[in-house]
């Protein structure tokens, strides 16, 4: 594993993309401020300053797309859930891969693949974490927001919390890749506060609502006996 520091840039994401050629396999790309930072569909991941976390990893495990890279943002979403509980705060997960704490969002992820020619070149997880913000600076954002400082009363080290994290996901990652969602889908599970109500989810042509039955094998949710992969639960 590799971390490269950066002092600015648009997006940690957008960088990872744009040199992704040159960028070795298990590169971090941690970035002090971020100007143009994304989030899922195209919405906008707000910089709290420079004691908060925006981070991307850069992996490169084949050269061809393979079914259980689809639930790299599930894994991540839980190996931050249990960074999260080290700090004595309880993390919910937000399917597929939001970070809450008391229903409020602490943390994001957009994952990103890069192909051309046919091959992948990349897969480009990338995680913005508010860990330490006044809550004056929340009007900025239009949706309950909230920061691990605010959450458990201390300053956080970002430094400490990257650590831990980076240990906790690189120590899984190859199994996960070998055995794929089934093989953290309990652990998974126990960070989540959907499974048998009734939920409402936005996908990019479609709100679908119904009971949240079940999280199958390959990270899908079973809603009215159907799967589905994406979407937002609102």
């Amino acid at each position: 594993m590799n971390i490269l520091y950066l002092d600015e840039v648009n997006s940690t994401n957008s960088y990872s993309k744009e040199h992704i050629l040159e960028i070795e396999d298990k590169t971090v790309i941690c970035a002090f401020k971020q100007t143009a930072g994304r989030g899922r569909f195209s919405r906008v991941w707000v910089d709290l300053g420079c004691d908060n976390l925006f981070v991307s990893i850069v992996l490169k495990p084949s050269n061809d797309f393979r079914e259980v890279y689809s639930n790299l943002t599930q894994y991540t979403a839980l190996k931050l859930a249990e960074t999260f509980e080290k700090y004595d705060v309880l993390p919910i997960i937000k399917w597929p891969n939001d970070i809450l704490i008391n229903d409020k969002k602490i943390s994001g992820i957009l994952a990103e693949t890069v192909v051309k020619n046919n091959e992948l070149k990349g897969i480009i997880i990338g995680i913005g974490i508010n860990l330490n913000a006044d809550a004056k600076n929340f009007n900025k954002i239009d949706k309950p927001v909230t920061s691990l400082n605010l959450e458990n009363g201390e300053f956080i080290d970002k430094q400490k919390f990257l650590d831990i994290f980076l240990n906790l996901f690189f120590c899984d990652y190859e199994s996960f890749l070998k055995k794929g969602f089934i093989s953290i889908k309990n652990n998974y599970k126990k960070y989540v506060n959907f499974l048998g109500k009734s939920i409402t989810i936005n996908n990019i042509n479609e709100t679908i609502v119904g009971i949240a039955e079940r999280i199958t094998d390959k990270g899908a949710i079973i809603i009215n006996g159907k799967e589905y992969y994406t979407g937002d639960i609102v």
